[in-house]
């Protein structure tokens, strides 16, 4: 009996101390929750807890927060707090090392624990060789017997955000051959570019950038796109970004001859080199979401009509899964549709380009 009592004495202590020494929140409905608070924005606050992880609460529907370990408040105005808090009537109270200091919730801008503030002052000023995240794609296939056909896709990305801009650059290439009968293309697109933001406001940001295209089959040697403009960060948090884009780019773009029609000489194709150079709008939009824990998904699309000549335009569309295996693999899918109103007349004006395989992050703490 005596045993009984000193076990059910123990857990009775050890569960006593984990709910003293944990923070809570306490809802205005009379809910509970036990945890760590782990950061807030001024509008939402986030709770993990050991049976449901991490927990997001509007702060509005707070009642009261207690927390036992140091919080970085930031303030309106710039200023910041450091220290355990606690709310009452609207109120919030921060036990700071030079004495208590007490704020209305409504300046709250930004609140972090040790963790969180260590990542965001990290990412304050990472260093261009720091604080990249992205991966390579790699996808193969062979096909053998009634066809011959070999398929190799490559990818990269890589984003470089810091807490005001962000540097992202990409660039793919798939190429598939059918050597049945005579060796031919079936398919040869090259692409790649780097952009530049930087927030002018909290949603407010501008942005420079260049893009580079090769695609066999359209017979287009070369297209360089140099553009800038302003965007909008519609959605901006940890699980969504959503940004409309809008500006103007230059677009030189070099087609060559055609399809031979007749050896010669000369020889005739049935369409011959061009270059094109004008003054297009850009307009999009890109969006970033994470389903869960493990799959994020990206889309991309973007609208730019010729400024010059009515009725001619290009139009991009691109969406992908990445899903991880693990922290540095992962499988991705990628579909891309390209449009244009003005290529050769032997070439076709769409290309519609879907691959899928591996992905490898080389950042695989993200």
């Amino acid at each position: 009996m005596l045993r009984k009592l000193e076990v059910f004495a123990l857990t009775a202590f050890f569960g006593f101390s984990t709910f003293l020494f944990a923070d809570q929140i306490t809802l205005k409905n009379g809910d509970r929750l036990t945890g760590t608070v782990v950061k807030s924005d001024g509008t939402t606050v986030v709770i993990h807890t050991d049976s449901a992880g991490d927990v997001e609460i509007k702060l509005d529907a707070i009642q009261e927060i207690k927390t036992d370990k140091d919080l970085h408040v930031e303030l309106k105005g710039g200023k910041t707090a450091v220290g355990p808090v606690t709310t009452t009537d609207g109120e919030l109270n921060i036990t700071t090392s030079s004495g208590p200091v007490q704020v209305a919730t409504s300046d709250i801008t930004a609140m972090r624990n040790g963790d969180e503030q260590a990542a965001y002052e990290k990412k304050l000023h990472p260093g261009l060789r720091h604080g990249w995240e992205g991966g390579v794609n790699v996808g193969f296939s062979v096909a053998r017997g009634n066809s011959e056909t070999e398929s190799l896709s490559l990818a990269f990305n890589a984003d470089h955000p810091t807490e005001h801009d962000k540097i992202t650059m990409y660039a793919s290439s798939i190429n598939t051959t059918n050597n049945l009968t005579t060796p031919s293309t079936v398919a040869a697109l090259t692409q790649g570019g780097i952009r530049y933001d930087r927030d002018i406001t909290k949603r407010l940001f501008v942005f420079v950038a260049a893009d580079y295209m090769a695609n066999v089959l359209q017979f287009l040697d070369l297209r360089q796109v140099y553009g800038g403009g302003l965007g909008v960060h519609v959605i901006k948090n940890d699980n969504t970004t959503l940004d409309v884009l809008g500006g103007l780019n230059y677009t030189h773009e070099t087609y060559s001859n055609g399809n031979l029609i007749a050896a010669g000489p000369p020889p005739v194709y049935d369409s011959y080199g061009v270059t094109n150079r004008f003054l297009a709008a850009t307009i999009g939009d890109e969006w970033d979401q994470k389903l869960g824990k493990s799959t994020t998904f990206t889309q991309t699309l973007g609208f730019f009509p010729d400024l010059q000549q009515t009725g001619e335009y290009r139009f991009t569309f691109n969406f992908g899964t990445v899903t991880k295996v693990n922290k540095w693999l992962g499988w991705q899918n990628q579909f891309g549709d390209i449009y244009v109103t003005n290529p050769p007349a032997s070439a076709k004006k769409n290309d519609v380009v879907f691959t899928t395989g591996l992905n490898i992050s080389f950042n695989p703490s993200k």
